[in-house]
């Protein structure tokens, strides 16, 4: 940026308490846990509804950050810091990133819409990248937050802006709209994400439309309703230019006469200016097809000859939106970015990396960077400057610019093509590395990715992780600032995984971590996970393990106390932490009511141990038919609890009752802490959580092979389902023994083929089942879709007359579980 902090403080205008107002600013940062901090970074201390990041400055100033923007001054003020004081950090953040942008004059396309912002963001780029240098946003850094950090990556060697802006509720989009200032708009479709934050489709195609309030030229698929719309709102004088294109409207500028889908491919015939056209892409869904005549439509409104547009369309390719993490060979975990490599991509991967890895070995596999803006020699000593701030141990490159410019680092692994590196893997020794592999897509890293991959699955539970962040945010902003969370991790993280959901919470710092069994535990903290872990079910036989791991158990009865005291004295411990359970109604686990004075004053003699928590359990939060039982509950509660707050503790107990449930029903059960469970994995009970809450877990696999049948033939075991007439079948190798229950046989069960619900014929088998693909266009190879985004578990677990928590562990270890992040 090379902007001062006085000049920063001008723009802001920020009151400015510090010394070296000369001091030049090169980098913006928000995150506390990144890598990337030093003395030129300003770091905006961010304030949420569940998060302040002013609590994480001390810790900044140790890394060397000396420069900040506050809304609150720190109690002990560091006089070789600057602090800009504002009233609002991430408006100081967008006034900042809109000052940046005004500095540079060219043009600035603006992507909105409900679907399709990133993957026409993306092919716009490559379409556009022979004629112009381009920045855009980094994957999907489209928010109120993301795009300003996004325009910060303006250089003055670029030509050219792509951004895409966001929203979920009304009045957000003027603040992208004035930071990105675009010159040409380009609206995908409308849909219906984010619904529930507008009135109607009305008002959120007129919410999206402010970002071209200032357009010379908009682009947009023609529909009814968004002529309305945009004729009222942008079109009202004659100062923009329009560019629409249609399935079934010959009046727009660009209409589709026919699309020819074939195996792996479209074929689109379209009228432009009275003459007719035609390429090919290499899709054939209805949203990629869309996606592409968007791109088309912009092309030609940027002037671009037609021959041009239909040389590159048919090179246009799947985007890869997320990074996903892999188990690999030897031990290793992969983490998977093969189809994109730009600077600032590479410096959230990174940051992903250090998040994510199990070792303490991170290896870094990476390609020629195209496009960048920068010179060759620039650019590579800006990623290895890169690497070694983020202690990359191992560093493999693949391509001949990358490899000359860092030849003189002796230790770095270079070859000129990813085929040679192939040849060798075997020999390069991979052992228990968290591996990173980023790479151009004209390098082909998926190749790679292939080759270190622990095992191929057509099965997999895709578990995507910043879903995961976000229910917790959610359940967050229903807590006051100072009630602590648990997260419930038990049975396998909900057979979601448990590390990667354990190392994420760590990263969020949760305040406990809950296991149901040692063992769990256990395993969590040989991984390396170092927030407090309690085991809610332990074992005698397993206080050992317990205290050796550093474990803090769940004791619920005066045999478990006295063994466990017993434990303690005879290992000569002193207050080990315990966490007291009281049965108010549950009638499973926990001391009962009537004990409490008696455990009272047992406790008040052991010095060996140390009560950490007092809890018990809500049995009927999720049932406001049950209410009189739950308020009784509660009540109950907070008389144990004044009778523990009589006797003395060096350190005051926390309290907690509530579940998933309790802590949007009931806020008067929430006390010191609140154990958070299935919401966290997208699937709550009442309207609030069903519309707020993002779902986590989607179990695919894929059509093996189709049969046709005919009238009369019968499939699978027993001739459990014989065909009433000429029938199309498809098998899909997942069975029971993956945890699809063989009751769906019999209760109509359905599963998703290319957005299509076909039912389940004959007996599930142990490895695999078959559905009924009559009428419906796929082909092996196909995705099948068990549950996810578009079919809930709820809906199953309704169809089975059990509950979701059932249908998420019964998904058997050997279903490869893929972590992600959008």
């Amino acid at each position: 940026m090379n902007l001062s902090i006085r000049q920063i403080q001008e723009v802001l205008g920020a009151q400015l308490i510090g010394k070296e107002d000369s001091l030049l600013i090169s980098d913006i940062s928000i995150d506390s846990r990144s890598l990337h901090h030093e003395k030129t970074t300003l770091f905006f201390a961010l304030v949420g509804d569940n998060h302040n990041a002013h609590d994480y400055i001390p810790g900044l100033v140790d890394k060397g950050v000396v420069s900040f923007v506050v809304s609150q001054l720190p109690t002990v003020k560091d006089s070789n810091v600057n602090y800009l004081l504002v009233k609002n950090t991430k408006k100081a953040l967008q006034d900042l990133a809109q000052y940046y942008r005004a500095q540079f004059d060219f043009p600035v396309i603006g992507v909105t819409g409900s679907n399709g912002k990133t993957i026409v963001k993306e092919w716009l780029s490559y379409l556009l990248s022979p004629d112009f240098s381009i920045v855009k946003n980094p994957k999907s850094y489209n928010s109120q937050v993301g795009v300003p950090l996004s325009l910060f990556l303006i250089k003055e060697s670029h030509t050219l802006g792509i951004f895409e802006a966001g929203i979920s509720k009304k009045n957000e989009m003027i603040n992208l709209a004035n930071m990105i200032a675009p010159t040409v708009g380009v609206f995908t479709t409308i849909g219906s994400a984010h619904d529930n934050g507008f009135d109607s489709q009305r008002e959120k195609i007129r919410e999206k439309a402010k970002l071209f309030t200032d357009c010379t030229s908009i682009v947009y698929k023609s529909t009814p309703l968004v002529e309305e719309v945009f004729s009222e709102q942008l079109f009202t004088e004659n100062n923009k230019k329009r560019f629409s294109w249609s399935f079934d409207n010959k009046n727009t500028t660009v209409f589709v006469e026919e699309c020819i889908t074939k195996k792996t491919k479209s074929e689109i015939h379209l009228v432009y200016q009275g003459h007719q056209f035609s390429f090919w892409i290499p899709f054939v869904d209805k949203a990629s097809i869309e996606n592409a005549m968007t791109c088309f439509t912009t092309l030609v409104s940027l002037g671009m000859a037609v021959e041009t547009i239909l040389d590159r369309m048919p090179h246009i390719f799947p985007v890869q939106m997320r990074l996903q993490i892999k188990p690999a060979i030897n031990n290793c975990i992969l983490i998977d970015d093969s189809y994109n490599s730009d600077l600032q991509s590479l410096i959230i991967a990174l940051d992903f990396l250090e998040q994510q890895r199990k070792t303490k070995r991170k290896t870094v596999i990476l390609s020629d960077i195209n496009e960048s803006g920068l010179n060759d020699d620039t650019l590579y000593q800006t990623i290895y400057d890169l690497l070694q701030k983020n202690k990359v141990d191992r560093v493999i490159v693949v391509g001949k610019k990358i490899s000359h410019s860092l030849s003189k680092h002796s230790h770095i692994q270079r070859f000129d093509s990813t085929q040679e590196l192939i040849d060798t893997i075997k020999d390069i020794g991979f052992s228990s590395e968290c591996i990173l592999v980023k790479g151009s897509r004209s390098f082909h890293f998926e190749k790679i990715v292939e080759a270190l991959e622990f095992q191929k699955h057509e099965t997999v539970l895709e578990v995507n992780l910043d879903a995961i962040g976000s229910n917790l945010s959610f359940y967050k902003s229903k807590l006051k600032p100072e009630t602590k969370v648990m997260v419930m991790i038990k049975a396998f993280g909900y057979g979601n995984g448990g590390y990667e959901l354990a190392k994420l919470l760590m990263h969020h710092r949760v305040d406990y971590l809950g296991v149901a069994f040692a063992d769990e535990g256990i395993t969590l903290k040989k991984e390396g996970i170092t927030t407090p872990i309690m085991v809610m079910n332990p074992e005698i036989g397993s206080y050992n393990s317990i205290i050796q791991y550093q474990l803090e158990p769940e004791i619920y009865n005066f045999r478990g106390l006295n063994y466990f005291v017993e434990l303690a004295e005879n290992l000569g411990l002193s207050r080990y932490p315990i966490h007291i359970k009281i049965d108010t109604g549950m009638h499973r686990l926990g001391f009962e009511i009537a004990d409490v004075p008696q455990l009272i004053e047992m406790l008040k003699e052991k010095s060996v141990v140390r009560v950490k928590s007092v809890l018990s359990h809500l049995f009927s939060s999720d049932d406001l038919a049950q209410e009189i039982y739950t308020l009784k509950q509660i009540k109950d509660f907070d008389e144990i609890k004044k009778d523990f707050e009589m006797i003395y503790f060096d350190e005051k107990p926390i309290f907690h009752l509530a579940n998933t449930t309790g802590i949007i029903n009931y806020p008067q059960s929430h006390f010191d802490m609140v154990r958070l469970g299935i919401g966290l994995y997208g699937i709550g009970n009442t309207v609030e959580e069903v519309q707020s809450l993002e779902n986590v877990s989607t179990l695919k696999s894929v059509i093996s092979q189709i049969k046709y049948i005919k009238n009369g033939e019968s499939v699978g075991y027993n001739r459990a389902f014989v065909a009433s007439h000429n029938m199309k079948t498809g098998t899909v190798p997942i069975g029971y023994a993956d945890g699809i229950s063989r009751i769906l046989s019999k209760k109509g069960g359905k599963v998703l083929v290319n957005g299509v619900d076909v039912p389940i014929i004959g007996n599930i088998c142990m490895d695999m089942l078959m559905i009924d693909l009559t009428g419906v266009t796929c082909e092996e190879g196909d995705a099948v879709v068990l549950f996810g985004e578009e079919k809930s578990v709820k809906s199953i677990a309704k169809q089975l007359d059990t509950i979701p928590y059932e249908v998420l562990t019964q998904i058997s270890h050997r279903v490869k579980r893929v972590f992600y992040r959008d």
